[in-house]
């Protein structure tokens, strides 16, 4: 006995010895995606590298407020190290932010606090500079309103012109007012049926169009779109000025490798330019208060408002559903639900959940759905429902209504105890009839018993019990046979890895489509020839570079040549991502990135 209660506590001191070991190890730190140049008005990473688990923190990014931070998703990923001959892996968890510079300069983001598992760990703050593109009047843009003056509530049209007459690569816009606090967000109507959906980023969508034009006596192409924006407050708001950057070709860009020319023909040059608009102000009147109607919180322009209900006929105590519609404007987002509560006659005689189902769009009108219950046989009709609204055409409030819906409803009938028993039986039909002598109808006698006494070797033997203890225990025994057979190590694990590595890879390459788009094939190109290296020697794949590519190779196969050429090609397709390039992913091509990966492979078992 104490020999079992001091091995017990051995192992639990071991488990508390790894659990706080666990907890130390876990280190929490931030950096910024400084690969490409990082301009004003564009999105750029912000990482949260969470080490040493696999859970997701809460993160506290008041500190990174004025960068409009966004979530932009995680990913896991684990590394495994091999020191005198013992195995470790750690796991890692990357916590992805979007953030938004709105100003040049050298920016210090301030450290942010990330709570996990009831702890507490502080980031490191980080510097990232912020350029300004250049300027070219090859781009303009233009931002206009429908009115420069109007109501609080009142729809106003933003409208959003972009002009090219260049050859651009990838474009971002940035537009502080699709994300002001300052207005309500509506989709306008499209009638082009040709505009396409884009995603300016921070969830905001647009419908754009696309046209041919001239500008500025330039043959251009025309990008337009629009939302509406709703005013919340009165004043004078400023709009801060739009902007849109894009890489745009400057010239070709051609290898001092006459062999890199010829193998992958010359790609375009592009820089990096932005185009602003005109900042613009938008006057917000208030509305009056002379003959504002109770009931009223805010609708401007002119709307409707119908109601319907089933069913009519009912009993006290039913439920009946109430259906209202609210049309008449085009931008419904600030209407709120009815409030039936507020009415007099729909209080002392209706019953109202407080349970509110989400409204609906349907047909140019916003759907509210309610179950109300009659509370007296007293009532003939539903009321009529009331909708203040501001007229901003006429200057003044006005107030829809429903018609009354008309009510049958019954009193609804009491039942007694003799009801609920069934003392006063009639028969209802021929197939059920009294049983006056109840349970007297059931068998009598000792005949009727049965022996149920319990006998352990009995129970043993038979059948439903020998599925009992019988089927535990072959599943004892056959999970342990296979947890014999498929023993492992992670030293087996990580060898495994690398003697496959190759030959994952090849396989992949294989695969790879020449109907593929040409920047989806340089991205798995680029990360299987990364995911070769990491398998082959134990290296994250994710954060590799092209230079952590050369440097691998180089010590592994002692061939600069060989790890040139495998920067190389990995530094173009990374490029490629990001402008347009004309670098083709054929067979030919794929063939000689398998043919370096086995040079790579052989070189290395040889050394």
């Amino acid at each position: 006995m104490n020999f079992l209660i001091k091995n017990i506590f051995i192992a639990l001191s071991f488990f508390a010895l790894f659990v706080i070991n666990a907890e130390a190890d876990v280190r929490v730190s931030a950096q910024v995606d400084t690969s490409q140049d990082i301009y004003v008005g564009e999105s750029f990473g912000y990482y949260i590298i969470i080490e040493g688990s696999d859970k997701a923190g809460q993160v506290e990014m008041k500190a990174l407020q004025e960068y409009n931070p966004q979530p932009a998703g995680n990913r896991q990923q684990s590394s495994t190290q091999i020191i005198n001959n013992r195995v470790t892996t750690t796991q890692t968890l990357i916590m992805t932010y979007s953030l938004t510079a709105n100003s040049t300069g050298l920016h210090h983001l301030p450290a942010v606090t990330v709570t996990l598992d009831g702890k507490s760990y502080q980031t490191n703050p980080v510097e990232v500079n912020i350029l300004k593109p250049g300027t070219t009047d090859q781009l303009d843009m233009e931002v206009t309103l429908s009115e420069q003056q109007c109501y609080v509530g009142q729809p106003v049209i933003m409208t959003i012109k972009f002009y090219i007459s260049a050859d651009i690569g990838d474009f971002g816009f940035n537009i502080p007012a699709f994300t002001s606090d300052d207005f309500y967000i509506e989709e306008p109507d499209v009638s082009n049926q040709q505009a396409r959906q884009y995603d300016l980023g921070n969830g905001v969508i647009v419908s754009v169009s696309q046209s041919r034009t001239v500008h500025n006596g330039k043959d251009s192409i025309l990008l337009s779109f629009s939302k509406v924006l709703i005013p919340r407050h009165s004043g004078e708001i400023a709009i801060s000025p739009a902007s849109v950057s894009a890489d745009v070709a400057v010239g070709i860009a051609r290898s001092q490798d006459r062999f890199f020319n010829d193998f992958f023909g010359s790609r375009k040059e592009y820089k990096r330019f932005m185009v602003s608009s005109q900042p613009l102000k938008l006057t917000v009147l208030s509305l009056p208060e002379e003959g504002k109607p109770s009931g009223f919180y805010g609708l401007v322009g002119q709307y409707t408002i119908t109601a319907s209900a089933t069913p009519t006929k009912v009993s006290v105590g039913d439920p009946i559903t109430l259906t209202i519609k609210v049309g008449g404007g085009k931008y419904l987002k600030p209407v709120k639900w009815p409030a039936l509560e507020e009415i007099p006659e729909f209080a002392d005689n209706f019953k109202i959940p407080s349970e509110k189902a989400s409204p609906t769009i349907e047909n140019g009108c916003k759907i509210f759905t309610q179950t109300i219950r009659a509370n007296n046989d007293k009532i003939d009709e539903i009321p009529s429902i009331p909708l203040a609204y501001f007229d901003a055409d006429e200057g003044k409030y006005d107030v829809a209504k429903t018609g009354p819906i008309k009510l049958d409803v019954s009193p609804t009938k009491i039942l007694t105890g003799a009801d609920l028993e069934g003392l006063d039986f009639t028969p209802v039909n021929k197939e059920v009839e009294a049983i006056k002598k109840g349970l007297s109808a059931n068998y009598e006698g000792l005949n009727a018993l049965t022996n149920q006494t319990f006998s352990p070797l009995a129970a043993s033997v038979a059948i439903p019990y020998v599925f009992v203890w019988a089927g535990p225990l072959a599943l004892l025994v056959i999970s342990t046979l296979v947890k014999f057979l498929t023993y492992t190590t992670p030293e087996k694990v990580a060898a495994k890895r690398r003697r496959t590595a190759a030959g994952k890879a090849i396989s992949q390459l294989k695969r790879i489509s020449s109907h593929t788009a040409e920047k989806q094939q340089c991205e798995l190109l680029a990360s299987v020839m990364k995911q070769y290296l990491g398998d082959r020697f134990d290296r994250t794949a994710g954060s590799l570079t092209s230079g952590d590519c050369f440097e691998i190779i180089d010590k592994a196969t002692k061939n600069a040549e060989i790890a040139k050429k495998y920067q190389e090609i990995i530094a173009d397709c990374e490029a490629a991502r990001y402008a347009s390039s004309k670098t083709n992913i054929d067979n030919a091509y794929v063939k000689e990135v398998i043919k370096l990966i086995r040079d790579v492979d052989k070189k290395s078992k040889k050394l």
